[in-house]
């Protein structure tokens, strides 16, 4: 049996034993049939509160943020339909569009054409959100279970404050969109690094799906409901990256109903674990590097029997990547297990060390296989991964190895499919 993993641009086709193989997808929804109408219904017709025009007044200046790069968000659809609500009560010169990278790279001016689209890179300023610059931060205040917050100060001294997003699970935040287009994207390094210490990303609440009582998705709400934000866009993608559904409004209602559309599509039980879990990171723009590829892992790991083996496709265009310390972090223990001992012993948070701790979880209690087309063998063992290039044939031996009955789990869009172990609505 063939099958089409997402993974970068074109994708992959592998083949497996339909004897054996159990393919788990998203329940797929066709992309709404005008999807400009869909997102002005929701800034028009808000899930809560009035809409957006109604939240606007001549003479404001408006800060609209976004998702950066690695997210596969429609910009060159919410932004204008956002733009073209604000028409005729502010200025263009009056809005800064920014990109919310957390602690993420900037994006490039061609970067940004291929985001936004000619249009708006051309009318609006866009500015990348730089969580290491104190130039461009400032104070807010303590907030949640003790986080020390600081924004970006385009954002914070911006009269109207717009959140553009997508919703979809997210590994220990419960859920993207939202709330984290304040924080962890346009908020200052010290602020994400107690945001994603150890205790909070340790959390067993802390998981796909779940944003109550989950002690990094309480915070990121805390900060954006008490830092004020005027109105929230986000949107829900079928596997196409199509928008499917679009919902406005005050943040908290609006992120409610736009989880709970994401959580049906998206969250699928199966039986029992299995011996061998195939993932993806969905393809591009999300399986660019290995750092967002932890992702992808980590659906998979829902799965997994205990020492079982994961095959993680995913393209990683951009390397590890190579800024930030992740790279380093990876390589600074002999395995994954004293990667992760070491990690949870730690008293103060390093940068990116929550992606790690999260990958030395996953690498000590399974096998993870890479497939990549641009980290090469030796560069992977830094990360005490393994690398195949052929995933069908290393599939079969992996199964024929654990035995009669062993069972094979493919995940063609990676983390945009989130099985777990129950029955449906458990």
């Amino acid at each position: 049996m063939k099958i089409r993993l997402a993974y970068g641009q074109s994708g992959l086709d592998i083949e497996v034993d339909p004897r054996t193989a159990t393919v788990v997808e998203p329940v797929h929804h066709e992309a709404a049939a005008d999807q400009m109408a869909v997102l002005r219904e929701a800034l028009r017709a808000p899930v809560a509160g009035p809409p957006l025009r109604e939240r606007v007044r001549p003479g404001q200046t408006v800060a609209i943020s976004a998702c950066d790069g690695t997210r596969p968000q429609p910009r060159h659809l919410m932004i204008p339909a956002v733009l073209a609500e604000l028409e005729g009560i502010v200025r263009l010169e009056d809005v800064v569009i920014l990109v919310a990278t957390g602690t993420h790279r900037g994006n490039g001016e061609a970067e940004l054409r291929e985001m936004f689209g000619d249009e708006v890179v051309d009318a609006v300023r866009i500015v990348n959100h730089d969580a290491r610059d104190p130039g461009r931060l400032t104070w807010m205040g303590t907030y949640g279970n003790g986080v020390p917050v600081w924004l970006n100060r385009a954002w914070a001294e911006a009269d109207v404050r717009i959140t553009t997003g997508f919703v979809e699970p997210h590994f220990f935040a419960g859920f993207s969109g939202g709330p984290k287009l304040v924080a962890p994207g346009l908020a200052a390094l010290e602020t994400v690094l107690v945001l994603h210490d150890a205790a909070r990303i340790g959390d067993p609440r802390a998981t796909w799906g779940n944003t109550h009582g989950n002690p990094v998705h309480d915070d990121v709400r805390a900060i954006a409901e008490a830092t004020r934000v005027t109105f929230s866009l986000d949107v829900v993608l079928n596997r196409d990256k199509d928008i499917v559904a679009a919902f406005g409004g005050d943040l908290a209602p609006m992120h409610a109903a736009a989880t709970a559309t994401a959580k049906r599509m998206a969250m699928r039980p199966v039986e029992a674990p299995f011996d061998v879990v195939v993932t993806t990171n969905s393809g591009f723009p999300l399986d660019q590097n290995l750092y967002q590829a932890v992702k992808g892992m980590s659906a998979a790991y829902q799965v997994v029997k205990p020492g079982g083996m994961i095959v993680c496709a995913a393209e990683c265009r951009d390397g590890f990547p190579d800024h930030g310390s992740y790279r380093e972090v990876l390589a600074s223990a002999p395995s994954p297990q004293a990667l992760f001992d070491d990690i949870s012993a730690r008293t103060e948070t390093v940068p990116d060390q929550w992606q790690v701790q999260i990958q030395a979880r996953i690498q000590s209690g399974s096998r993870v296989v890479m497939h990549t087309g641009f980290l090469s063998d030796a560069e992977l063992a830094t990360a005490h991964l393994r690398q195949t290039r052929d995933i069908s044939a290393t599939v079969a031996e992996a199964l024929a190895a654990a035995g009669p009955g062993a069972r094979l789990c493919v995940l063609p869009e990676g983390p945009q499919t989130i099985p777990y172990v129950g029955r449906s609505g458990a």
